[in-house]
């Protein structure tokens, strides 16, 4: 496993218009082949790029790998977090140290076909947008669950969070130098990105592709995660669930009401006996009371916890861009 051998292209000198930012986890059997196809694309794009790789704490021989890029590749650079903090932490973590005024984020396994970042740059700069999204036009290569679970994510962000979000828009995207800094600006943790752009609500545009198959290794997204991101989406963007014990408290009433009205009654008929209605009408009132209660601080507690929520996402171990903040001697934590 080789990275294809240096461009006689000289390296990009001062400031990269295009960044693209890679977020990696063991991805040892693909890294050559996103390499090899990669490079090309960005050469021929007639503007100075950089290429942010940021590898997700892999435990196989990725950064190795990707050492042997770096050496050969002047555009790349690695930064490496102390330990595996997810797709969506690693995809900040770059976009953190991206310096283009346009930034791409495109994961390595090759499904989202980087020959679409020079529509993308084309599309930007001639529609005068701030965000291009990547469309799949064709996810055949997917399976049905996959596709059904995916359609069922997007459409219920749309209910519950009313976004206005394409369910075959994922993490590719390029997006203007203001929508990134937008995006670091925001301290949210356990942001998910593919709802946070559009919340933005910034210009933007689609180009549409073709979903490969993944070229090598295996899919970092099992079910577990797939739940993970879901729950993250919903807790993040939407406090319907908070909303939910409000909404059962108001049942609760209507149920004490007609407790109520069913104890008065027994009590006319002569069919209760003492003290039977008293107790079941102070039950059923006070059960009501405190599920609004708690509804009502459900909604207090959770606006507090997102903002007071600031825990660092990552911590970097690993920079090889030396004129940055880190040496590759400490760690440093990252909102």
């Amino acid at each position: 496993m080789t990275a294809p051998a240096p461009s006689s292209r000289p390296p990009t000198a001062g400031h990269p218009v295009v960044s693209v930012v890679v977020p990696m986890y063991n991805e040892e059997a693909v890294l050559p082949l996103f390499v090899e196809r990669l490079r090309p694309v960005l050469d021929d794009l007639g503007a100075g790029y950089e290429v942010v790789v940021v590898d997700d704490g892999s435990t196989d021989t990725t950064p190795v790998v990707l050492q042997r890029v770096l050496r050969e590749w002047p555009n790349v650079r690695v930064v490496r977090l102390r330990a595996n903090a997810g797709h969506q932490a690693a995809i900040s973590a770059g976009l953190q140290r991206a310096l283009g005024d346009w930034v791409v984020t495109i994961d390595a396994d090759l499904q989202d076909p980087p020959e679409t970042i020079a529509r993308m740059y084309a599309a930007a700069t001639a529609e005068h947008v701030d965000v291009v999204y990547g469309v799949r036009t064709d996810r055949t290569t997917d399976s049905a669950f996959k596709r059904h679970t995916a359609g069922a994510f997007y459409r219920m962000m749309r209910r519950l969070a009313k976004l206005d979000i394409s369910q075959d828009a994922g993490d590719f995207r390029m997006m203007s130098r203001s929508t990134v800094d937008a995006i670091n600006a925001l301290p949210e943790h356990n942001r998910v990105l593919r709802l946070v752009v559009p919340t933005l609500g910034f210009p933007s545009t689609t180009v549409d592709y073709k979903r490969d198959p993944r070229a090598a290794g295996e899919s970092k997204y099992p079910l577990r995660k797939m739940i993970s991101l879901t729950l993250d989406s919903v807790t993040g963007f939407s406090q319907a669930p908070l909303r939910f014990a409000t909404w059962f408290s108001l049942l609760g009433f209507v149920v004490a009401a007609l407790v109520l009205v069913y104890v008065v009654w027994s009590k006319l008929a002569g069919g209760t006996t003492s003290g039977w209605a008293s107790t079941v009408v102070i039950l059923a009132v006070f059960s009501a009371l405190q599920l609004l209660c708690l509804g009502i601080l459900g909604e207090y507690v959770g606006r507090t916890y997102a903002a007071l929520q600031q825990r660092p996402s990552y911590y970097i171990a690993y920079d090889s861009d030396h004129t940055g903040p880190l040496h590759g001697e400490t760690d440093e934590p990252v909102d």
